[in-house]
């Protein structure tokens, strides 16, 4: 039986980097085929080959056994490839039913006028087959992220997909929607649809696929049966060496003076009350489910949102933060959970980025730009955080997201913030660049920076963090030392939703 997919000797370069060096991937009908590797693999740029995004500089390219040539991502639709991209496709502002059959809507009245009711009925006939309860009507923007996960797969099957590339689905998910998503994924698996699945969750893995194809620097590893292949086995064909530097941190009770004070915070919803302690030289792990809150706290304390009530002590003195601006004059520093979106100017280069939150230090006569001293400071960060790139001039849009969040960490060394907010600063990058992310907080703290860090990630939050606030529905529901946290404690705390409720 001829594979649905396969490729051979696959290559493809951009300006100044290889991405492809002679790949070979092979997916067959009713698989759930797993594609792993660090970020800057080559996993997303193979993919967006496969789904005619991108055209192969070399090698062969076969569908069903057939030789194809992609020249656009129609010509892969046509082919039956669909791909589910990591930031979701979606116009908010329409219906699931318009978002699915966007371009292609049923006509009516000799082709002038849409048909709504026809439209509604084909969008509702694929939800059913899927079993997802979607109104079709309902505007995408209102829907939770799982559900609009749900919308995407709808387009996708919308052009008979017999291929589906899903990169990083379950980055936004809670465990229930993984469990829902799991759910269509081995529907869709009966129905005989072959599926790619990027993902650096190793636990969803051994879940949800049958076979791992690992790849590095660009080039293919090695294909293994997920269920006779061990964990360790295929991190150590990732990353080529053995993460020795991922066990949990040595922490230590005794910390610094204090760096942060926040007292009865109120913030819209989801910050209620929120009062907490942050000394130097302290990693504080702010834990629970989504929805509970930890982000807009960040975002409260940085002036990113307007705060309604409470108090924010910066090193013992009340601080007026309104804006973001006020924060930073203050020394606090915020990394984004959308690193893409609020955190880089992705057109620009790797060293504007970095010097762009002190680019007044950087200026001759407050007018121009002291282009060898940004160039000097850019490449002593690039080489402090090991960020892989061709130069300190390349779009910072072309670097895998490991690389972009080093550059945003970079961003805010440079301005030498004392009190840092990492937002999930491992999302969606492999295990490889997590173990570089842990060695530097641990590395920041141990120079007296204070950190907050909010992972949606249990086994992160304990391996790193020195103390561990929880947060159910915008209240802090508990506070536990990293000797005393375990993950059931934390998830105890983490849905106390009655309590809050009775009290």
């Amino acid at each position: 039986m001829n594979p649905l997919i396969r490729v051979n000797k696959l290559c493809k370069s951009f300006p100044g980097v290889r991405a492809l060096h002679e790949v070979h991937f092979e997916l067959m009908a009713g698989e759930v085929h797993a594609l792993m590797g660090e970020n800057g693999a080559g996993k997303s740029t193979l993919m967006k080959i496969l789904a005619g995004v991108y055209t192969r500089d070399t090698g062969e390219m076969r569908v069903d056994g057939q030789p194809v040539e992609f020249a656009s991502p129609r010509d892969a639709q046509a082919m039956g490839i669909g791909i589910i991209h990591q930031e979701l496709q979606l116009m908010n502002h329409l219906s699931v039913a318009q978002n699915i059959f966007i371009g292609r809507e049923p006509r009516k009245g000799f082709g002038l006028f849409l048909d709504d009711d026809k439209l509604n009925a084909q969008a509702r006939d694929i939800l059913a087959r899927m079993h997802v309860n979607i109104d079709p009507r309902t505007a995408v923007g209102t829907l939770t992220v799982a559900s609009q996960q749900m919308v995407e797969i709808a387009k996708a099957l919308s052009f008979d997909s017999r291929v589906l590339i899903m990169d990083e689905p379950t980055s936004a998910l809670n465990d229930a929607e993984i469990a829902e998503l799991f759910r269509i994924i081995r529907q869709l698996k009966e129905r005989g649809v072959g599926i790619v699945y990027i993902s650096h969750k190793m636990d969803e893995l051994k879940q949800i696929s049958d076979r791992v194809t690992v790849m590095r620097d660009g080039e293919y590893v090695a294909t293994v049966p997920t269920h006779e292949t061990s964990v360790e086995t295929i991190i150590g064909m990732m990353v080529g060496r053995t993460l020795t530097d991922i066990a949990p941190a040595q922490h230590t009770e005794q910390k610094g003076d204090i760096a942060l004070e926040v007292r009865h915070l109120c913030a819209g919803p989801l910050v209620r009350d929120v009062s907490f302690e942050l000394r130097k030289g302290e990693i504080l792990g702010f834990a629970g489910l989504m929805g509970a809150g930890r982000t807009e706290v960040a975002r409260a304390v940085f002036g990113a949102d307007p705060i309604e009530s409470g108090e924010v002590f910066v090193k013992g003195a009340k601080a007026s933060i309104r804006h973001p601006c006020d924060a930073v004059k203050r020394g606090i520093g915020y990394l984004s959970e959308d690193r893409k979106r609020f955190g880089l100017a992705t057109g620009m280069d790797v060293e504007s980025n970095i010097v762009m939150s002190d680019l007044g230090k950087f200026l001759s006569c407050n007018m121009f730009l002291r282009r060898a001293q940004i160039r000097k400071r850019a490449l002593h960060f690039i080489n402090l955080l090991a960020i892989r790139t061709p130069s300190a001039t390349q779009p910072v849009r072309l670097l895998s997201g490991g690389n972009q969040q080093k550059i945003v960490i970079a961003k805010w060394l440079e301005r030498d913030c004392d009190v840092l907010f990492f937002d999930e600063p491992t999302r969606g990058i492999d295990v490889g660049a997590k173990s570089e992310i842990y060695k530097l907080l641990r590395s920041l703290a141990a120079q007296g920076k204070a950190i907050v860090m909010i992972s949606s990630e249990l086994p992160e939050i304990l391996r790193v963090s020195d103390r561990i606030v929880v947060m159910c529905e915008g209240r802090i529901t508990g506070e536990l030392s990293a000797r005393d946290a375990t993950q059931e404690r934390i998830m105890h705390l983490a849905t106390q939703r009655e309590t809050l409720k009775a009290a």
